[in-house]
């Protein structure tokens, strides 16, 4: 079984490098003395204490160790011990830095799971997200193949409509589950590049299907709470969908990784993907346009931005009001309406300390013309509402905030998403400070 210790990155860099707690300890003692840091003890019991967490390296040791490692610096006083290890792992350089063809593509498909639990990790650094989509702009679509057995247009058909179904069995059953099979689709279609010959159209189809699943596959493990593998999906995504010629999968995934980026704690680097994917004169669907608008607008106002994120939401209704039925525009935003926008502007509202206006927004949701369909993903209706009921605390209605509150439990039962859990443990933790009211202290001793 695998335990703690395993999952340590240095523990996973020894292992992946075939080096012995003594062999690694040598080498960091030659660095450290090379770079005037003077002799360091070398004792192997060393590694173990500091893999167990019993113990930390010396600042000047980890200096040495990222000079061993082809890490700089900056990135061991930015992300401090043991996170900056994780920058050391060289399956993340071929994601980042694959050539941007249909060849780069495929060896990208073959090597999207990461070697280590890292969770809070980002694999991307905020000034290498413009480059990506400048990259994914200009990057050459897919030709035709001539070897091995051939497929035709049958066989993509069949592959849309399995990622349509595993679209919609994430809505019922949550991310984890859904993770295993988009990455079996993965698997499948990258086997159908590799060893089948097909038509030019056939092969830029199997390029869009990669993108999709890899897609799904990145928001599956960004709902489970594994960022760096979900970081890892998206940029597998972006590359097949420019290797497909497929501009709108491309900024569809560029949308769903934004979300990633200003939840993560950098609305500026998703400000940067979602500018790239509007500025893509390829991408038709008005839904897709007022996706990306209305991620503008949350990521704006997570940076504090209030007149950008308020145009950003005016940008994404007048966008939807010129779609035409969700069955007529693109088949994975069916779920995009009125009120799924007025759910974006509520909670950009509430980021914004604006929680009356946000609640008009919530109310305008699940009352208004196409409302927001609560039965139709228990989990992001159950972060709404959670949302909803901040508002209400915000504003010193604390038997609203805690009626919400109630629903957001009902909602999550028997969905598994760590976004959904840690929604309902921020709002426990807002209203942690009111327990002396008993309405409040009751549904906290409820939920404890």
């Amino acid at each position: 079984m695998e335990t703690a210790r395993d999952r340590h990155p240095l523990a996973a860099l020894l292992n992946s490098r075939r080096w012995t707690a003594t062999a690694f300890l040598r080498k960091v003692a030659e660095r450290h003395s090379a770079l005037g840091y003077g002799g360091m003890a070398s004792r192997k019991e060393k590694v173990s204490r500091w893999i167990a967490g019993i113990s930390t390296p010396e600042i000047t040791t980890q200096y040495a160790m990222a000079e061993l490692l082809g890490v700089g610096q900056r990135e061991v006083t930015a992300r401090g011990w043991p996170a900056w290890l994780l920058v050391a792992f060289s399956d993340d350089r071929l994601v980042l830095e694959s050539p941007w063809t249909p060849a780069g593509s495929v060896t990208v498909l073959g090597d999207v799971g990461g070697p280590v639990d890292r969770r809070g990790f980002l694999i991307a650094s905020s000034s290498a997200l413009a480059a990506m989509v400048a990259q994914w702009a200009i990057a050459e679509p897919a030709a035709a193949t001539a070897a091995g057995h051939r497929i035709g247009a049958a066989v993509a058909d069949q592959l849309d409509t399995r990622l349509a179904a595993l679209r919609h069995l994430d809505d019922e059953i949550g991310s984890a589950s859904v993770y295993d099979a988009a990455t079996a689709e993965i698997r499948l279609i990258r086997a159908l590049l590799t060893d089948t010959s097909h038509s030019e159209q056939v092969g830029r189809r199997l390029h869009s299907a990669a993108a999709e699943a890899c897609r799904l596959a990145g928001w599956c493990a960004y709902d489970s709470g594994r960022p760096a593998d979900a970081e890892r999906h998206f940029v597998a995504a972006l590359r097949s969908a420019a290797s497909a010629g497929d501009d709108t999968t491309g900024a569809l995934t560029l949308a769903f990784w934004a979300n990633q980026r200003y939840t993560s704690g950098d609305p500026r680097g998703a400000l940067d993907l979602l500018n790239g994917a509007l500025a893509s004169r390829r991408v038709t669907s008005p839904r897709l346009r007022a996706l990306l608008h209305a991620r503008r607008a949350r990521a704006y106002s997570l940076a504090g931005e209030p007149v950008q994120a308020y145009r950003a939401i005016d940008a994404a209704f007048s966008a939807l009001g010129h779609a035409p039925p969700a069955g007529e525009d693109l088949a994975a935003l069916y779920w995009l309406n009125t009120g799924e926008l007025h759910q974006f502007a509520g909670s950009a509202a509430l980021s914004l300390s604006a929680p009356g206006r946000a609640l008009e927004h919530f109310d305008d949701a699940l009352h208004g013309e196409d409302a927001y369909d609560s039965g139709q993903e228990a989990r992001g209706a159950a972060i709404y509402a959670a949302r909803r009921s901040e508002a209400h605390l915000a504003l010193g209605d604390l038997d609203a905030a805690v009626h919400v509150a109630e629903q957001v439990l009902q909602l999550m039962g028997g969905v598994e998403s760590a976004r959904g859990s840690s929604a309902l443990n921020d709002l426990r933790a807002g209203l942690r400070g009111h327990r002396h009211v008993p309405v409040v202290g009751a549904f906290l001793d409820a939920t404890a």
